[in-house]
């Protein structure tokens, strides 16, 4: 099977430092297997192919294993054999991936804590389940991946009486999963459904490893300024919004200096990663569910601010290979939005809108006519401002 190799080398600018390899995870799936190499700092890599038997190594620079690592994790899922790594050269960690069949492999760093992610696609095979064609080749969508925020030892953002973000985008999604289930008939998968931490890039490979799908991820919004309020729905992409990247660099648990640094150093890669989470279906699916929970709230609640669709890097969302969005649905620290998010009532209400939107972005008339771009409002990346002000 053809390979396609897209290769991310690190330029961060850190001290060269010698970079401990401290562990390697991996989740594997039907289809998709992902692994990930965490270090102790800035990772810098080369990578090759070896064929007889067939084979991928990454050589990680200035580096070295910490004696904790094992050698060899047997996979043995239908793509990879094994991933072994090993110290190669008093200054190189080498990690082999042994291969299987697969279609094409990506990877890209990430930072705050460093890793390499390595993305593995098996080959494609019909599904009887999807390979129900739409107009303009679209695939008929029927499953969602519900992914709620945070969770665990990680509570997100606090209110300025305790609620936590944590509680609140859990019961929104439960109530969104039951609402896309009875009314839609559309297939859920939660990336939790339990106060459970689990990490950015799991949720990402539980997003890969369900196809022809689309990826949700649910969060409240905080400020400094009290009085900040609204609804606002984010893409994957580059920004010159200071304010999106605040927002990115809260729910990437990353400094606002960190994370300006990491989108400069990670813009070069964007676009590509953008394609591959399907960037205009991913706009127009954002559109689809702010437009809902802004009309839909706007109809039983005043002072209902429409911040509208943004861009931003948001790690969750890196890799993705569907439309993917990441909703924030309020301003937890707003004292106001705070006492509505504690209201049954109210989160249901946003479930329900947000099941509208995807309603929307999945019917045949809208996948066949899109909606024009004028249409749908103005898509910030920091040129404009939304009309709506707080």
């Amino acid at each position: 099977m053809p390979l396609f190799i897209v290769l991310f080398l690190s330029g961060y600018s850190e001290a060269s430092e010698e970079i401990v390899i401290r562990g390697v995870r991996n989740w594997s799936y039907e289809g998709y297997t992902r692994v990930v190499v965490d270090a102790s700092g800035p990772i810098k890599f080369t990578q090759n192919r070896l064929s007889n038997p067939a084979r991928l190594y990454f050589d990680l620079k200035n580096s070295s294993l910490t004696m904790k690592i094992n050698p060899s994790s047997p996979i043995g899922d239908g793509i990879l054999k094994n991933v072994r790594v090993g110290q190669f050269k008093n200054d190189t960690v080498r990690v082999v991936l042994d291969l299987m069949e697969f279609e094409r492999i990506k990877s890209f760093v990430l930072k705050d804590p460093h890793r390499l992610v390595i993305d593995v696609f098996g080959s494609k095979k019909p599904d009887k389940a999807t390979d129900t064609k739409k107009s303009k080749g679209f695939v008929k969508i029927k499953k969602v991946v519900i992914d709620p925020g945070h969770g665990g030892k990680d509570p997100g953002a606090m209110g300025p009486k305790g609620l936590l973000e944590k509680d609140v985008v859990l019961a929104v999604a439960k109530k969104l999963g039951a609402v896309l289930k009875k009314k839609y008939n559309m297939e859920v998968v939660f990336t939790r459904d339990r106060d459970v931490f689990i990490p950015l890039e799991e949720r990402t490979a539980i997003a890969n490893s369900n196809k022809d799908s689309l990826f949700i991820s649910i969060h409240t919004n905080a400020s400094k300024r009290r009085k900040a309020r609204g609804i606002e729905t984010y893409t994957l992409n580059w920004t010159s919004d200071k304010e999106a990247m605040r927002v990115a660099a809260r729910e990437n648990a990353i400094s606002l200096k960190k994370m300006k640094s990491a989108q400069n150093e990670l813009q070069i890669i964007l676009r590509d990663l953008a394609r591959d989470n399907k960037k205009n279906e991913s706009i127009r699916l954002a559109h689809d569910v702010q437009k809902s929970m802004v009309d839909a709230l706007r109809h039983d609640y005043s002072d209902i601010v429409n911040l509208g669709v943004k861009q931003a890097l948001f790690y969750v969302l890196i890799g993705a290979e569907m439309p993917s969005i990441l909703a924030e649905i309020a301003f937890i620290s707003n004292f106001e939005e705070e006492r509505r998010l504690s209201d049954k009532s109210y989160r249901e209400k946003i479930a329900e809108a947000i099941a509208e939107g995807i309603n929307t972005y999945t019917t045949p008339t809208k996948l066949a006519n899109p909606v024009r771009r004028r249409d749908w409002g103005p898509l910030s990346n920091g040129a404009k401002k939304n009309s709506d002000t707080i």
